[in-house]
This record gives structure tokens, C-alpha cells and sequence, in this order.
């Protein structure tokens, strides 16, 4: 009986003890049934629980759905970050590993059109056609789909010096001044003879004739306002002439020597001389003189004086890039006359003849004066980064250059010197070898440097060279370096 007594005493306890944990709600009778009944309650929660997924395993299913849905990223607080985009840097590095890989497979088929009798100095294109002057007075109109001669255009007494093609909707205005079709198109030559022509390519006609009272070395349209022609003398002179007029509206003495290289950039005017001067010139057509002075440097600065007397310049954007028959291709900050070098050749025998852009390119012409070497180099813009040189056996000294893209996107380019030769690029698809030969040296890579502190350097380096050279090599190429260097001013 004690025994018992005791029981009911401490179950008597117990239920006492529960009913002061768990609060009003709960009743005293959880005993008996009624444990039982809470234990099976507890057990079936229990097996609930187990049977969800684990938190961490909804969380990161969540995240991927959300991912998903916007592209955003929600941490374990709730909060959404967006994915992380690459930077400018990253963008240019992966656009220039690309269009590496694609210039390193590049093929490109040669075709030489013959007809000139002299050294060709100039060359332009527009649609189809290739449009050359040459040192034997005569512009030539080639149909490169053919590699045939469309025109001859003679007319000139003296050497053709410089070419320009104005802009379909200027031309438009000219064709209805003369009565011609509006889709007629025009090329402005100029020569040694003093003389700008105007030429109607459809008919093969000289349209007018503009006397400059000098020798005409460079010739460029600008197409602001209502177009102007301007020319660069032998003398240093820049001339502006009115485009709907033919009339001279502007005479400047810009220049100490010849004016070899004229280049028009939105309302900007770039003029480039013998001696290596650059000067910047703002283009308007309100009020009589449309030439405006905005900044000049001189060889000084540019480093590009010398013997050989042609400057050849590209401006893009703020800098210029200038070619003075140096192994490297010069880059000038036109603002703030900051200059930079970029190597063309690996070897100080190099030299640079020209220089031109195509979208997403700078291209510049290499000759090696001890091999006869001619190389085509490609740098990758806005970077100046190193990406492949073209090359092909025999391949002539190239003093002039033109590009543009086919419809579907392939290159055309079209050399001139002692020959004229396009480039056709062949599609990824064509299965035969091309006439380039596509290659890497991987001297020119990492080579944009400071010129102001290397460029007694590189000079003094030029300068050991030319001792280098024995003396049979020298008077061999003599030809090659003196006439060539001054076949367009000749």
C-alpha cells in the first residue's frame, strides 16, 4: 500500500509540474490516453519534419531560380546582387585574342593590274573600282571584279601626285550642277602641273579644271558645309576652294617645305610637310576664310625630319598616326603634343612609307632597305596592339594604300609602287592556299614606347646601322632608297 500511495503521489507531481511549464491553455489530464495521444502527435511532426528537404538545399534552388529568371544573384539574407559584368579591359583583350586568331587564318589572293608606265603614287577606291594616279601623268580607272582597265584619264602634263574621292551626296550637287546623273560619281587628281581635275568617272570627262599657280603635292575634300577642295603645294602652300564655286575662297603659307599629306577628320583639317610639321586646322563655313589654325608641332616634336622628305599621317580621334620613313609609326597627341612610337620593323633597316585604318585596324607598309623585304603590318585598334604581318614573294615597295570592306565583309585592299595590286581576301571556306604568306614576330609585340626618351636612341641606333651596312649593299639600293623615297614630289 506504500508502495502505491507513492506512485500516485509523484504522478500527482508530475501533472502538477506540467501544467506550470506549459501555461492556461494546457489541462491537467495529459496522463494515461492522453500521454499517449501527445507522444504519437510528437512522432508524426517529427517524421514531417524529417521528410522536407534540407534548408541549405532550398536555399540554393531558390538562388538558381532566381539566377534564371533575372540574371541576379540572392544571398542567404535575402538580398539581390546583380551578375558581375567584365571589364572595359576584359572586353578589349577577348575582342583582340579574337580578331588575332582570325588575321593569323587569313588568305588573300593577289592580282597586279598592269597598264601604268611609271611609279604609281596615289590610289583610291569607290564601289567596284580602284582609281590611280601615277608618276606618268595619266589617272587610271581600274573594275577590280575584273582586274580590268575601265578609264584612262589623261589630261595632266605632269606627274599625279594625289587623289580624293568626295562623299555620293557632294557629288550629287556637283552632277546637278553639270546636268549629269545623280548618280554620277567624281575624283579630284592633282598634279605637278599645277592642277586640280574634276573627273566624271561614267563618262571618262575632266569636268573642270582649277589652276593653282603651284605644284600640287597632296589634295584632300572636306565635307562640312557646302564642301571645300583643299590643296598642299610644293612650296608649303594650302589652298581652299569652294566646292559648289570652284572658286578660291582661302591662301595660306602653312608649311617651310612641300605639304605631303592632307587628311580631313569631321570639321578638322590635318596637314603634314617634309620637314615634320603637323599642323591642326578647324574647317567652317561661316565667314570668307574657312581654315582656322589650331595647333602646330614641329619636327621637334614629331621627330620626323630627315632627307627623305614625305610625311604621311591618319588622325583618329586625338591622336595621329604619322609615317616618316622611320623603322617605327609615330603617334601624336594633337592637343597636347604628346608623342608615342610604335615599331614597324624589327631592325632599324626598316622603313615606314605609309600609313592607313580600316575599321579596327592601323595598317603600316614595312621595307627592309637590306633584303628588299615588303611586309604589310596590322595593329589592332584603339589597343596599337601587334597582331600578324603580310607578306608574299616579290612583293613590290608599297608607297600608297587603300582599303574598304566587299558586301560581305571581307577586305579589299589595294597597293601601289612600282605596281598596282589589290588584295582580295578569300573567304574562311576556300580550301587552296592564298598568295599572302600570314606570320608573327613576336618583336613587335609589347612595343608602344615613349619617343621624347627614345628617340635619340633609336637615331643614334639608325645612325650605327647605316655604318653597318657594307658598301656594295649601299650603292645597290641606293635607287631604291633616293628615287623611290621622292618619286611623288619629282
Amino acid at each position: 500500500m506504500g508502495e502505491v500511495s507513492k506512485k500516485v503521489e509523484l504522478r500527482s507531481r508530475l501533472a502538477e509540474l506540467l501544467l506550470q511549464h506549459s501555461g492556461p491553455q494546457q489541462t491537467q489530464g495529459i496522463v494515461g490516453k492522453e500521454e499517449d495521444k501527445m507522444k504519437r502527435q510528437v512522432e508524426k511532426v517529427t517524421e514531417q519534419h524529417v521528410a522536407r528537404p534540407p534548408a541549405l538545399k532550398i536555399a540554393r534552388e531558390e538562388r538558381r531560380e532566381n539566377e534564371r529568371s533575372d540574371g541576379s544573384q540572392t544571398d542567404g539574407r535575402g538580398e539581390t546582387h546583380l551578375p558581375v559584368s567584365p571589364s572595359v579591359e576584359e572586353q578589349e583583350d577577348a575582342e583582340f585574342r579574337s580578331r588575332k586568331q582570325t588575321w593569323e587564318k587569313a588568305k588573300f589572293r593577289l592580282r597586279t593590274l598592269e597598264g601604268h608606265s611609271d611609279i604609281i603614287t596615289c590610289a583610291v577606291a569607290v564601289d567596284n573600282l580602284v582609281i590611280s594616279g601615277s608618276r606618268d601623268t595619266t589617272v587610271k580607272v581600274w573594275h577590280v571584279p575584273t582586274a580590268t582597265e575601265q578609264r584612262n584619264l589623261g589630261g595632266h602634263s605632269g606627274g599625279v601626285t594625289c587623289l580624293s574621292a568626295p562623299p555620293p551626296e557632294y557629288c550629287r550637287r556637283l552632277a546637278r550642277a553639270f546636268d549629269l546623273s545623280d548618280r554620277e560619281r567624281f575624283v579630284l587628281s592633282g598634279s605637278t602641273d599645277c592642277c586640280v581635275r574634276i573627273w566624271a568617272l561614267s563618262l571618262g570627262l575632266c569636268v573642270k579644271s582649277i589652276y593653282t599657280f603651284n605644284a600640287v603635292s597632296s589634295l584632300c575634300f572636306i565635307p562640312e558645309g557646302e564642301g571645300f577642295i583643299v590643296t598642299g603645294s610644293d612650296a608649303g602652300k594650302l589652298q581652299v576652294w569652294s566646292w559648289s564655286s570652284r572658286e578660291n575662297c582661302q591662301s595660306v603659307n602653312a608649311h617651310l617645305d612641300a605639304v605631303t599629306t592632307l587628311q580631313s577628320q569631321g570639321p578638322l583639317l590635318f596637314s603634314g610637310s617634309a620637314e615634320g610639321c603637323v599642323c591642326v586646322w578647324e574647317v567652317s563655313d561661316e565667314g570668307p576664310e574657312p581654315l582656322h589654325r589650331l595647333h602646330i608641332w614641329g619636327p621637334e616634336v614629331t621627330r620626323c625630319s630627315g632627307d627623305d622628305g614625305r610625311l604621311i599621317l591618319s588622325p583618329r580621334g586625338d591622336r595621329v598616326f604619322l609615317s616618316c620613313r622611320k623603322a617605327s609609326i609615330r603617334i601624336l597627341n594633337w592637343r597636347t603634343g604628346v608623342m608615342t612610337r610604335l615599331t614597324n620593323h624589327s631592325s632599324t633597316a626598316g622603313v615606314t612609307d605609309c600609313v592607313n585604318q580600316i575599321p579596327g585596324l592601323l595598317i603600316g607598309s614595312c621595307f627592309d632597305i637590306t633584303n628588299g623585304e615588303s611586309t604589310i603590318n596590322l595593329f589592332s585598334l584603339p589597343q596599337c596592339k601587334y597582331l600578324v604581318s603580310l607578306t608574299s614573294s616579290d612583293l613590290p615597295r608599297i608607297l600608297c594604300f587603300a582599303a574598304w570592306l566587299t558586301a560581305s565583309g571581307d577586305h579589299r585592299w589595294v597597293t601601289g609602287g612600282r605596281d598596282l595590286i589589290v588584295w582580295e581576301q578569300l573567304p574562311g571556306s576556300f580550301k587552296k592556299r592564298g598568295d599572302v604568306t600570314v606570320r608573327r614576330d613576336s618583336r613587335l609585340e609589347d612595343c608602344l614606347l615613349e619617343s621624347d626618351r627614345d628617340s635619340d636612341d633609336e637615331q643614334s641606333e639608325v645612325d650605327d646601322d647605316e655604318d653597318s651596312i657594307p658598301q656594295d649593299a649601299s650603292e645597290t639600293e641606293e635607287p631604291a632608297s633616293s628615287s623611290w623615297l621622292r618619286c611623288v614630289l619629282q
